[in-house]
């Protein structure tokens, strides 16, 4: 039997959840994230209480539209640049030291962000889906996200530079994704947003033969589940992963694999 794995500090670290894009997909990101810090003590060995769970901050703030303002060709396109800053900054003063940004498109920003906030580490959580992808062996991705995602080419680059083939869909194809998350998750009808998600991710499927499809905005994940017309194809769930990654930090661990295996 493997040994369990120690604790690199007395306590675990505070952390911080940058959420409201949208709220919903905060609330299921803090959700998960306290499902990993679970993992991680019952992988420790360490009996799971209250007091073992790290002091964790979700900021559930009102941000301008990520996908709108990448779009936006004039002045304006760093407002949720601005408004994420202030918002680091208040997660900062209370003493979180790593942020995990709830929200794919809102990475186009993470290099900005992370400039600005010198002392705190701010997690890329595109690049960890990327790592976590490679890692499990999958050469052929087909990418669900929003057009801001698109538009910004944040997992396209990151999955070039872990060797991995991107697949986008059709404009037509965007088209439904955008209406799952805006008329579909967002408005709370979830069985319209399930209808489109599926529809596209049969699409990438069938057309290019991925191994994998990452669900690149957190709106998605809420409606797309695993076996739901997907069969044999792993659907990345980022936010999962990057609240995997920031249980990890928050205990001081730096394998994640030592907890989740691929």
């Amino acid at each position: 039997m493997q040994p369990a794995l120690k604790f690199r500090r007395p306590l675990p670290s505070a952390v911080g959840i940058l959420g409201g894009m949208g709220p919903a997909a905060g609330a299921d990101f803090a959700r998960l994230f306290v499902d990993s810090c679970t993992d991680v003590m019952r992988a420790m060995g360490v009996a799971v209480t209250d007091q073992a769970y790290p002091e964790h901050w979700l900021a559930q703030v009102p941000i301008p539209d990520r996908s709108a303002s990448l779009l936006l060709e004039s002045r304006g396109t760093d407002a949720p640049l601005e408004s994420m800053k202030q918002v680091a900054a208040r997660l900062g003063a209370l003493g979180a030291r790593t942020l995990a940004i709830a929200c794919n498109t809102a990475h186009a920003w993470h290099a900005s962000l992370q400039r600005c906030m010198p002392d705190l580490e701010v997690i890329h959580g595109v690049q960890e889906v990327a790592i976590e992808l490679a890692r499990r062996g999958v050469r052929d991705v087909g990418l669900l996200a929003t057009e801001g995602t698109y538009h910004a080419g944040v997992y396209q680059e990151a999955l070039e530079h872990a060797g991995l083939a991107c697949h986008t869909p059709t404009p037509a194809e965007r088209q439904l994704l955008m209406e799952g998350i805006y008329q579909g998750v967002k408005a709370g009808n979830l069985p319209f947003a399930r209808e489109r998600f599926e529809a596209v991710t049969r699409a990438l499927a069938e057309r290019h033969g991925t191994d994998a499809i990452i669900m690149g905005c957190t709106e998605i994940p809420l409606a797309l589940k695993a076996g739901s017309g997907q069969a044999g194809l792993y659907l990345a769930d980022p936010a999962r992963i990057m609240a995997r990654v920031l249980a990890a930090r928050a205990y001081g661990i730096e394998d994640v694999a030592a907890v989740w295996p691929a």
